[in-house]
């Protein structure tokens, strides 16, 4: 990792220390450590015959995309690396849409020097905000979907390619995606290097609460993005605003319903975006733009009163990421939700448990519970597949479905409400598998199962 890499980690650190006290400061700079030691990630390039390929293949699409670009006196490397790596797609139905509020002409000048006809160029008379200036691109939009694509940042070759080819196959199957996203990396402003891969989960109505993971690279049905636009009181996390409106938008209004069906949102597995670090960029100084994190938490705290959900939301120890407490709890707050569980902890304070993916395998499997784990997910609320019925809260509804599968009463305890597993469960029951096919009946039914991190359980 480069230096300017570590001279920042010790400048967050200093941060971190500040805020949350010398114990939690000790055990994250502890876990970054150790997790520089084994990171290995380096980007790998898409081969050329298989760029060729997708070139030979994009005629076969018919879906076009806006791609919207918000200027404001951008330095000429990264001006020019941005539009090369959008010329430079292998899908060539788009328009580059360039909204310049920049009080020179340096850009201008620059732009210029491009004759390609897909590139759209219009100057601002005023620099009104990022907000603002972004709707005033999303105005000259014309394509089938709309992409956000920062001013300093750069897209792979297969950026677009992926998206439509996305777009068509759910095609095939009647479903007209409304959102797509993809994965992302930060790419070093000196030595070009690649790092901190951000592997996103499918999508995840819990952690998009905690955190916009969603973030880069973002396409949109571009008259779902102009209908809800971009809004100026969350200038600096606008896109994370118009990603929670547009989740609410998709919800639909009944808010006594459970789930009908999965929301027409999908994730691309792939690197499709480098997002640059630079002194000036929030990818490498969090600090730079704590009003963005506020503005996070208006974006979250909006979400939450038009679903009419009663909840408190907090910054958490680290900037950009949220904990919302409900009133009085989760489950009594929220009719999509039937299931609640927690972590499972030994002496040691490792995880041994508590949230399973389908296969029943714990992803914070031996993370202390200090540590906050990969990008800060083992200490953020998520839907999850499975959680262990030894740290649990269940609805009424939900219950009834343990007593049935039990044969016997659902106990809670006196003392938290949760389930009373060892008062119910005898002690040779393999606990995975129960939980496993307890939560499948819960989500058959079209509830959401949460996982808390907050929510601990000692287990000998």
């Amino acid at each position: 990792m480069s230096r300017i890499l570590k001279a920042s980690n010790i400048k967050k650190t200093l941060r971190y220390l500040k805020k949350n006290g010398i114990r939690a400061a000790f055990y994250a700079a502890k876990e970054r450590m150790e997790r520089e030691r084994e990171d290995t990630y380096d980007y790998v390039p898409v081969e050329e015959a298989v760029l060729e390929r997708q070139r030979q293949e994009a005629d076969s699409f018919s879906v076009r995309f806006s791609i919207l670009v918000p200027l404001y006196e951008t330095k000429e490397s990264y001006l020019r690396e941005m539009i090369d790596s959008v010329l430079r797609q292998t899908y060539g139905n788009f328009e580059l849409i360039l909204a310049d509020a920049s009080k020179s002409d340096d850009v201008s000048q620059i732009v210029n020097t491009y004759s390609d006809q897909r590139i759209l160029y219009k100057r601002l008379n005023q620099n009104t905000g990022i907000a603002a200036n972004t709707n005033q691109a999303l105005m000259y939009a014309t394509g089938d979907y709309a992409a956000l694509l920062d001013h300093d940042d750069v897209l792979t070759p297969d950026a677009l390619y992926e998206m439509a080819t996305e777009i068509e196959r759910q095609k095939k199957e009647d479903i007209q995606l409304q959102m797509l996203y993809s994965d992302e990396d930060k790419l070093d402003e000196r030595e070009k290097k690649y790092f901190d891969w951000n592997q996103k989960p499918e999508f995840n109505l819990d952690l998009i609460l905690s955190n916009n993971y969603i973030c880069h690279f973002l396409v949109m049905k571009r008259q779902l993005m102009q209908e809800l636009g971009f809004r100026s009181v969350c200038d600096g996390a606008q896109d994370y605003d118009l990603v929670l409106r547009a989740i609410n938008f998709l919800l639909g209004k009944d808010k006594s319903q459970t789930i009908k069906s999965e929301l027409p949102i999908a994730h691309i597995p792939k690197v499709l975006y480098h997002w640059r670090c630079h002194q000036e960029s929030t990818a490498e100084n969090p600090a730079s733009k704590q009003y963005a994190y506020d503005a996070g938490k208006r974006a979250i705290e909006d979400f939450l009163r038009s679903r009419e959900w009663k909840g408190i939301v907090r910054h958490t120890m680290h900037l950009g990421f949220y904990r919302v407490e409900y009133q009085p709890d989760l489950l009594s707050n929220r009719p999509d939700t039937a299931v609640v569980g927690g972590k499972l902890i030994n002496k040691k304070n490792k995880i041994t448990g508590g949230i399973y993916n389908q296969d029943g395998v714990c992803p914070y499997l031996g993370l202390h519970r200090a540590y906050s784990g990969y990008l800060h997910r083992a200490s953020l609320m998520q839907e999850a597949e499975i959680v262990d019925v030894r740290c649990m809260k269940a609805s009424p509804e939900a219950a009834e479905i343990l007593e049935e599968m039990l044969g016997l009463p659902y106990l809670g305890n006196r003392k938290n409400g949760r389930f009373d597993w060892q008062g119910s469960i005898r002690e040779s029951t393999d606990y995975v598998e129960l939980s496993r096919e307890f939560c499948e009946k819960v989500r058959q039914r079209g509830w959401r199962i949460v996982w808390d991190p907050e929510m601990v359980e000692k287990i000998n």
